[in-house]
């Protein structure tokens, strides 16, 4: 919730009038106007709002629910109360008769550039209710239900009233954020810095890796559960919205929101990581369900060996939108997957993949705006550096973020300082001699 400033600073910068703030007060300090119950085909309940730091009713978990789920993962929803006190509705009834109601909204929330009151119903619902009377809900521009006196109200206060339907609700993030509630519960604090530099290091170097990869690259390192635990902390970025984390195979991977703004820019350019190591003659994959090898490899198109002996030849345009769009899966157990993206990274550091993660961030914040961080976060000359080193192994093994990755390993002189018989005659002594020096020295 807000604290006292940072409610009345909220109230400074949308200029709210002294009416409705004396409304938005009341509403903060009151308790819910009503106790919900559930009907024949309803389930009513509390949910446990970390945003709120209280429990928020809900009269049905197919809509209401599914509101609160939106509004407590809603950055721009900065505080919501339910049943807040009532508002009187003036409208007129299919005849003509004045009619004055008392009515008792869903929620009250306040967003970061506006507030006001929010009605949950079922589209059915809200079609039946249209018909009873259409001068309290009805159908505006573009289909989205409104309610005149509702708005109206709101509208003299310079509020919102808005009603919303469950045919808007966006049910692959309610999967999602169900799939994830215990994860966004847990700390992923608890989770070892290297696992987390490993995971972060995976989809830095293949931005979009399908999470069932990462899974599999990373299970030496991490257990699922810690890969979940990221995502729900947002450590790691997937869009809710675009797939099912039940459906691994569909979902997309990034380190961050604005790697995945970047990929999807750039998306109509060749993905280099696809054509570099990555894919080799006799590399399986799946296609509309079937298993396929690659058989060869052309300059503008690639031939296909079906399990049941049937030849296909791709456009590499064609093979590059089929393998964007998960249409055509590469085969994650193949020994060759991404070889030299997970040997440089498996045989990284720590600290190098910490530090190859915070280079990354700076070039991409260059290639995104074109100008060059201040000289305090990075001099201009070594950014560059960088960016040249970046660009090399984009060319060499499709992921440029192997060449943000420190040398450390190659730097000093690793020539052999004795001549070869001397080290030929130490080992000698050592193998001959090792087990008596040890029985003695007991």
């Amino acid at each position: 919730m807000l604290s006292a400033n940072e409610f009345l600073s909220w109230l400074q910068r949308l200029d709210i009038s002294e009416q409705a703030r004396t409304i938005i007060s009341h509403t903060r300090s009151s308790a819910p106007a009503r106790r919900v119950g559930g009907g024949q085909s309803n389930v009513s309940g509390r949910y446990p709002s970390g945003k709120m730091g209280v429990t928020i009713q809900f009269e049905s978990h197919r809509v209401e629910l599914a509101g609160i789920y939106e509004m407590e993962h809603d950055a721009t929803v900065l505080e919501y109360f339910d049943q807040p006190p009532p508002i009187k509705l003036d409208y007129e009834s299919p005849v003509g008769k004045r009619m004055g109601a008392f009515h008792t909204p869903d929620f009250f929330v306040i967003r970061e550039t506006e507030a006001g009151w929010e009605e949950w119903k079922t589209e059915k619902d809200l079609r039946r209710l249209s018909d009873r009377n259409p001068n309290r809900y009805c159908t505006g521009h573009g289909g989205h239900w409104r309610c005149p006196p509702g708005a109206a109200h709101a509208e003299r206060l310079g509020l919102y009233y808005r009603v919303r339907s469950s045919a808007e609700i966006d049910w692959f993030f309610q999967r999602n954020i169900q799939f994830l509630e215990d994860y966004l519960r847990a700390d992923s604090k608890e989770i070892a810095p290297a696992s987390r530099e490993i995971a972060v290091a995976y989809v830095s170097a293949m931005p979009g890796l399908p999470l069932e990869d990462l899974l599999k690259l990373a299970s030496d390192s991490m257990a699922p559960d810690d890969i979940f635990a990221m995502i729900a902390a947002d450590d790691l970025y997937v869009d809710l919205r675009a797939a099912p984390l039940a459906e691994p195979s569909r979902v997309q991977v990034y380190a961050t929101r604005e790697a995945a703004s970047r990929t999807s820019r750039h998306s109509d350019r060749r993905q280099p990581h696809l054509f570099a190591a990555t894919l080799h003659c006799g590399r399986r994959l799946t296609w509309d369900g079937r298993i396929w090898d690659i058989v060869n490899l052309g300059e503008t198109s690639i031939s296909l060996l079906s399990e049941d002996r049937k030849l296909a030849e791709l456009p590499i345009a064609a093979f590059e939108i089929l393998l964007r769009e998960n249409r055509l899966r590469m085969d994650c157990d193949d020994p060759h997957l991404d070889s030299a993206v997970h040997d440089r990274l498996s045989g990284a550091s720590q600290a190098d993949l910490r530090t190859a993660t915070s280079r990354s961030g700076l070039i991409g914040r260059y290639l995104d705006t074109g100008k060059p961080p201040t000289a305090t976060d990075v001099p201009t000359r070594t950014l560059f550096r960088w960016l040249a080193g970046y660009r090399r192994a984009e060319a060499t093994w499709g992921s440029g973020f192997l060449g943000l990755l420190p040398e450390s390993g190659k730097r000093g002189n690793h020539t052999a300082k004795l001549p070869e018989l001397s080290r030929h005659l130490m080992q000698q002594h050592i193998d001959r001699d090792y087990e008596t020096l040890r029985m003695c020295c007991k």
